[in-house]
Parts: structure tokens; sequence; C-alpha cells
């Protein structure tokens, strides 16, 4: 069973590689760029057929190493 996982970080912490591109991209003529945020998406596979095992298993790699919860937040869907 395969997941998307996608990390933000979370609205109050400052991302200052979204702010690089967003920047570049208003010099580049973008003058309509109301804000870029920068994140992580992985494509996880799981070998399991029960899909809310599955989820699980996806949220505990989430938590555990994919994820820093202090300053980031995440989404699992599955595809």
């Amino acid at each position: 069973m395969k997941f998307s996982v996608t990390v933000t970080l979370k609205k109050d912490v400052l991302d200052p590689q979204g702010k690089v591109v967003q920047n570049t991209l208003i010099n580049m003529g973008m003058k309509n760029l109301k804000g870029i945020r920068q994140g992580k998406h992985f494509e996880i596979d799981v070998d399991e057929i029960d899909q809310v095992s599955a989820e699980k298993k996806v949220d505990e790699i989430c938590k555990k190493l994919l994820v820093n919860l202090i300053i980031e937040d995440y989404k699992i869907n599955k595809i």
C-alpha cells in the first residue's frame, strides 16, 4: 500500500528557503506572488493489506524520523 507524506513548516516558523525562492521569483518579474513555503515530500510503500494498520505504520515512521514535530506539520494521503 502506497502513501504520500507532505511535511511543511508550521505557519509560525520562519521559512528562509521559501523566502529566498519568493524574492528570486519577484526579482524575475512575478510581482503578484503572495508567498512561497518550502517543504518535503515522501512516497512510502508499506507491505500491509489493512489500510488502517498501514497508515499507523506510516504515521509512526513520520513521528520517529521524517518530521520534527516541534516545527513541522505533516499530512498522509493514500495513493
